[in-house]
């Protein structure tokens, strides 16, 4: 199992597709691990050297002590790139993996080439609600709060016509570590990056879901509209949207990386 040692914590990470190719970095929503780019992964790797990972205190990656910043948890993403030693990479992120994004292009921008946030936001509050959360993970564990985030992630109607691709997602969302997932929630709760992303340099996608009731469109738009030249689309979908309209949020995104 690959991984990235950092200052007493692990990374695990996948690298798939040629190696010459491009290097395109996938990066996740908070409570996901990189399974949720299966869907992406084979179709993606055909023209682009792959690299996923799971963020710290998820999937196979260990947890420091939290909390965390988002410059902690995009820290992670930027010692990944600098370890395919590739100049700059395309990033596609969702949700916390799109804050990731933001925070690289504002101020790492000579990691990044093509930029794609999906389903996120430059400001997700209020406040109380992420405490809110992060209390009730600390007392009840993730089982505390699975059901709620469940129902944000997936429409009703996927969720009753794909059980099984729910239940791997619900499976996942379960085994992240308290540490790991009350550390990015810190993270999401104290970043404000509505001003920075006004500099942001690199060719921009932004994907949203029409469905989606974490990152609303109207989230989504804001980004697009304060990133110069950036472009907009708009999926069926709620949050996960790259699992729930799979098919066209690769014809969406894929047409954007190799344009």
């Amino acid at each position: 199992m690959p991984t990235l040692t950092r200052a007493g914590y692990h990374i695990h990470y996948q690298l798939t597709g040629p190696e010459r190719a491009p290097l395109l970095l996938l990066s996740n929503s908070l409570g996901a691990d990189l399974a949720m780019w299966d869907d992406q992964v084979p179709e993606f790797s055909k023209s682009f050297r792959v690299l996923r990972y799971d963020n710290r205190g998820h999937g196979a990656s260990t947890a420091p002590k939290a909390p965390y910043s988002l410059e902690d948890v995009a820290s992670d993403a930027a010692a990944l790139i600098d370890m395919t030693r590739e100049k700059a990479t395309h990033f596609c992120g969702l949700s916390l993996g799109g804050m990731v994004g933001m925070w690289l292009a504002t101020h790492r921008p000579h990691l990044i080439d093509k930029l794609v946030l999906c389903n996120t936001s430059a400001l997700l509050g209020p406040r109380e609600n992420w405490e809110t959360r992060i209390d009730a993970v600390r007392n009840g564990g993730m089982q505390a709060v699975v059901n709620a985030v469940i129902a944000r992630w997936f429409t009703e109607p996927f969720r009753a016509n794909c059980p099984n691709v729910v239940g791997l997602v619900e499976q996942s969302f379960l085994n992240v570590s308290v540490e790991g997932y009350v550390g990015c929630c810190a993270a999401i709760r104290d970043m404000d990056q509505r001003k920075a992303i006004a500099a942001i340099q690199a060719v921009t996608l932004v994907v949203a879901g029409t469905h989606d009731p974490a990152t609303p469109p109207a989230m989504n738009q804001e980004i697009a509209s304060s990133i110069k030249g950036a472009r907009y689309a708009e999926l069926p979908t709620a949050h996960l949207s790259n699992i729930e309209a799979a098919s066209s949020f690769n014809d969406v995104v894929g047409y954007f990386l190799r344009a």
